[in-house]
C-alpha cells in the first residue's frame, strides 16, 4: 500500500471524527478525499461518497431512533422529492453527461472540472454556514405545516436532491435550516430528521450507480465505510470534552481552504 492510499484511509477516519464531533460536514471531505489521495474520477467519487455518507448517517439514524428525536413525517414529506431527484440525477443525468460540456477558445469545460468546480462552491456555502451559523434555541416550538410550507419544502428539497447527485454530498448544511425555519422544529430534531433524509436518499441515490457499467469496488468501499463508522465513535466520545461550537466554525474555516485549494489545483 503507498502512503498516499494509507492518507486516503486516514482521510476516511477524519471523515467520521468530524461527523461524530459537530454533527455533519464529514461528508464534504469525501470526495476530495477519492479523487485526490486515493486517484479516483470524480464521477466514481461522488458515487462512492453516496454510499459513505449513506451508511454513515444511517448509524447515526438507528441510535437516533431509539432515542426518538426524529420527526418520520417531515422527514417523508422532504425525503420523496429529494430521493427522486437523486435518484434520476445519479441513473440518468450523470451517465449522459457529455466529457466536455462547451469551449471557449484553448478552455474546455469537462463533465469532471464541472462536477469538482461545483463541488468546491458547495465546500464554500457548507463553509460559511459553519461559521456563520448560530446556536437556535427553538426547542419551543411546534412543527406548523401550511400549503407555503409544502411547497417551499418540496422546492428545497428538489435542489437538495440535484446537488446531492452531482456531488455526493448529503446536503445538511441546508436541510437542517430548511427544517428549522420553515417547518419550526427544535434544532435537535432538525439534525435528527436531516441525518435521516441523508442517509435515505444518499443510499438510493447510490442505486443508480448499481445501474451503470462501471464495476464497483465493494472491498475498498466498504473498508472506507467501515474507518468511517469507527471514525464516528470516537468523534461521538470526544464531543463530550471538545466545545462543538469552536469546532464548527474551525471546520469551517478549513472547508474554505480546502475548497480554494480544489479551485485552484482544476483550473491551474
Amino acid at each position: 500500500m503507498e502512503f498516499v492510499e494509507i492518507i486516503g484511509y486516514v482521510g476516511a477516519l477524519i471523515v467520521g471524527l468530524v461527523l461524530g464531533l459537530i454533527g455533519g460536514g464529514g461528508s464534504i471531505l469525501t470526495v476530495p478525499i477519492l479523487v485526490y489521495f486515493l486517484g479516483f474520477s470524480p464521477i466514481v467519487a461522488t458515487g462512492y461518497s453516496l454510499f459513505i455518507v449513506g451508511s454513515t448517517a444511517l448509524i447515526g439514524t438507528l441510535r437516533n431512533i431509539k432515542k426518538n428525536t426524529i420527526d418520520f413525517k417531515t422527514a417523508l414529506i422532504f425525503a420523496i422529492p429529494s430521493i427522486l431527484t437523486v435518484f434520476l440525477v445519479r441513473s440518468i443525468v450523470i451517465p449522459n453527461l457529455p466529457e466536455v460540456l462547451f469551449s471557449v477558445g484553448g478552455f474546455s469545460l469537462t463533465n469532471s472540472l464541472f462536477i469538482m468546480l461545483l463541488f468546491a462552491v458547495i465546500m464554500l456555502l457548507a463553509g460559511w454556514s459553519m461559521i456563520k451559523s448560530k446556536v437556535i434555541n427553538s426547542d419551543d416550538t411546534i412543527n406548523n405545516f401550511d400549503n407555503t410550507h409544502y411547497f417551499a419544502i418540496g422546492t428545497q428539497a428538489i435542489g437538495i436532491g440535484a446537488l446531492a447527485g452531482l456531488v455526493g454530498a448529503g446536503g445538511g448544511f441546508l436541510i437542517v435550516p430548511a427544517l428549522v425555519l420553515l417547518v419550526k422544529l427544535p434544532i435537535k430534531k432538525a439534525i435528527s430528521t436531516s441525518l435521516f433524509i441523508i442517509a435515505i436518499q444518499s443510499l438510493i441515490g447510490f442505486l443508480g450507480d448499481i445501474n451503470k457499467t462501471t464495476s464497483i469496488d465493494w472491498t475498498f468501499l466498504i473498508t472506507f465505510t467501515v474507518i468511517s463508522i469507527v471514525g464516528i465513535f470516537i468523534g461521538l466520545a470526544l464531543s463530550k470534552k471538545i466545545s462543538p461550537k469552536k469546532l464548527k466554525r474551525g471546520f469551517g474555516y478549513f472547508t474554505i481552504v480546502m475548497a480554494i485549494y480544489i479551485m485552484f489545483k482544476e483550473l491551474f
